[in-house]
């Protein structure tokens, strides 16, 4: 693959936030329900009722075109990570985001349909824009995190924050993309939803279908699946395992980042259980966080590898290798 680079991020993260023990949902749940959500490693979430996804997205999108020193006009691409709810049906989520920040000229269009791994197909995808067209420069890929429904709880899995991420990618920057591998698998498409057709909006609930089905058969396909990739993401780079300096993941719960250590035999960085006990869940934006996260707290060298795992229970896994190639903190 070749490589392209991170130039630059920006980040929204509402100051405002909510304790999990005051989520109002939890009056509706069991015991045993309530006591899987405390023992989910998170503390706090931020969220903004007045932010919708687009705005989140545009706030982000603004700091990472300031930080790699971009008007919104000099743009040549934008990849909005599409929000898990629109805000309307039929019009453009993308093409609102492009007219907010002016971005004139910038081809513009969504990727998604993975959940918290659609970060995956807008890297791939900005990636084949940036090596098909000589006359592309930069690529901007955005996005706006927020629940589905009023319910932050998404049971039995995680609590869900607010977030906007946004990253300017081009063919040279602090932070190479070397490799990216992303698997699906459809048996597993509907396992998660929200019946919302002729449903008032303050009734809509994500319901999780087989929750034997998320918690057993996916949890073992995904120890597979995860085994795999990460063999395959080491062997394309002609890596080894002790090449690696460090490895980050999504923001679940504390479980599951201790099953990530588990069955890949490895440790993840702090930052990970740290960002998920402050912010939860962010969607597709939760690995690079954590790679941020640790970027500034000056925990690599130049030249030093890591890998990036995330994982959506629709079901989709992928591993990202990132190579850092600066010491300069662009992200935080």
């Amino acid at each position: 693959m070749p490589a392209v680079a991170i130039q630059a991020t920006g980040w929204c993260l509402p100051e405002q936030g909510i304790a999990v023990a005051d989520l109002l949902e939890l009056r509706e749940l069991s015991v045993p329900e309530r006591q899987f959500c405390a023992e989910l490693g998170i503390e706090r979430v931020p969220a903004d009722g007045e932010a919708d996804s687009r705005t989140l997205a545009v706030h982000a999108a603004r700091q990472a075109l300031a930080e790699a020193g971009l008007t919104a006009a000099e743009l040549d691409a934008l990849i909005l990570v599409e929000p898990r709810v629109p805000g309307t049906l039929l019009a453009s989520d993308v093409t609102a985001v492009q007219a907010a920040l002016g971005a004139t000229r910038a081809l513009s269009f969504s990727v998604g349909g993975l959940g918290c791994a659609s970060i995956a197909p807008a890297v791939l995808t900005a990636r084949g824009l940036l090596c098909a067209d000589a006359g592309l420069s930069t690529v901007l890929v955005a996005h706006g995190s927020k629940p589905p429904t009023a319910r932050r709880y998404r049971h039995p899995v995680t609590v869900q924050g607010d977030c906007g991420f946004a990253a300017v990618l081009s063919r040279h920057g602090p932070v190479r993309i070397l490799d990216v591998v992303l698997e699906t698998d459809g048996d597993y498409a509907d396992l998660f939803r929200v019946d919302y057709q002729d449903v008032p909006v303050e009734r809509w609930r994500e319901e999780c279908a087989d929750i034997p089905k998320y918690s057993f058969r996916l949890a073992l396909h995904t120890r597979d699946r995860l085994r795999a990739i990460h063999r395959r993401l080491l062997d394309g780079s002609g890596l080894r395992e002790q090449d690696i300096a460090g490895y980050v993941c999504q923001n679940l719960s504390l479980a599951t980042l201790r099953f990530y250590e588990e069955i890949l035999g490895v440790a993840m960085e702090d930052a990970c259980a740290q960002n998920l006990r402050n912010h939860g869940h962010l969607g597709p934006a939760d690995a690079l966080l954590n790679l941020a996260t640790t970027l500034g707290a000056n925990r690599w060298r130049t030249g030093d590898h890591v890998v990036l795992f995330n994982v959506s229970p629709v079901a989709a896994w992928s591993a990202m290798l990132v190579e850092i190639t600066t010491g300069e903190d662009i992200f935080l």
